[in-house]
C-alpha cells in the first residue's frame, strides 16, 4: 500500500533586508510494508502436539480398561477392536449365547463347539467357518452366510435362517434341525434330500413348518 508523506519546509530570503520566508510543500509517495503475519512460537506448537499425543492415549487406555472389564465386547460389531477381530480367529468352544451380533465377521474362523444359543446374527458371516457341533439353538440366523462353511452336527432347533446363504459345499449333516426355519434357503439338492429325512416341528417364532420351509415332499 502507498501513502503520501507530507513535508513543509520554509526558508528567509537573504538578499533581502527585511527578510521573507519562501516556504513549500512536498509530497512525496511512501510505501508501507505489510507486515508478516505473526506465527505460533515453536514451544507452543510442541505443546499443542504434546497435548493430542496424551488424548490419543487416554482414549486408547479407555478402550483397553472397558475390554478388560468385559471381554465380551471384543465380539460385538463396532466394539473396541472392531469388527474383524472374529474373522480368521480360532474361538473354539466360545460363548457367544444372547448376544447382539448383527452382521459380524467370521469368515474362515475355526468355531467348533461354539455357543450362539439365542443370539442375533441378522447378516453376520460364518464364510467358510468351522462350526461343528456349534450350539445355533433359537438363533437370529436370516441372512446369514454359511456359504462354503462346516455347519455339521450342529445345533439349529428352532433357529431362523429366512434368506440365509448356504451355497457351495456347506453342509448340515448331522445336525439337529427341528423347528428351524429354512425358508429362502438356496440349498444344493443332496443337502435338501438328506435334511427332509430328518425334518420336523415348527418354528417358534415364525409359526412356520420346518418341512415346508424345505420344501420336502
Amino acid at each position: 500500500m502507498a501513502l503520501l508523506n507530507v513535508s513543509f519546509a520554509c526558508s528567509p530570503h537573504v538578499s533581502n533586508p527585511h527578510p521573507r520566508y519562501s516556504c513549500s510543500l512536498s509530497l512525496c509517495p511512501t510505501l508501507q510494508v505489510p507486515k508478516k503475519p505473526r506465527t505460533a512460537p515453536r514451544n507452543l506448537i510442541l505443546l499443542s502436539l504434546g497435548e493430542s499425543a496424551s488424548k490419543a492415549s487416554l482414549l486408547a487406555l479407555l478402550s483397553a480398561s472397558l475390554f478388560l472389564a468385559d471381554p465380551a465386547l471384543a465380539f460385538k460389531g463396532g466394539g473396541p477392536y472392531g469388527q474383524e477381530v472374529t474373522r480368521g480367529q480360532d474361538l473354539t468352544g466360545k460363548d457367544f449365547s444372547g448376544k447382539t451380533l448383527i452382521s459380524q465377521d467370521f469368515k474362515t474362523s475355526i468355531l467348533r463347539q461354539a455357543n450362539f444359543k439365542g443370539s442375533k446374527l441378522l447378516g453376520a458371516s460364518f464364510f467358510d467357518a468351522d462350526l461343528t457341533g456349534a450350539d445355533l439353538s433359537d438363533a437370529d440366523l436370516r441372512g446369514v452366510d454359511f456359504s462354503l462353511a462346516n455347519v455339521t452336527k450342529a445345533n439349529l432347533s428352532n433357529a431362523n435362517l429366512e434368506g440365509a446363504l448356504a451355497t457351495g459345499n456347506t453342509s448340515f449333516k448331522g445336525s439337529k434341525i427341528t423347528g428351524a426355519d429354512f425358508t429362502d434357503v438356496p440349498l444344493r439338492e443332496d443337502q435338501r434330500e438328506y435334511l427332509c429325512k430328518v425334518a420336523d416341528g415348527v418354528n417358534p417364532t415364525t409359526g412356520n413348518a420346518t418341512r415346508e420351509t424345505l420344501l420336502c415332499n
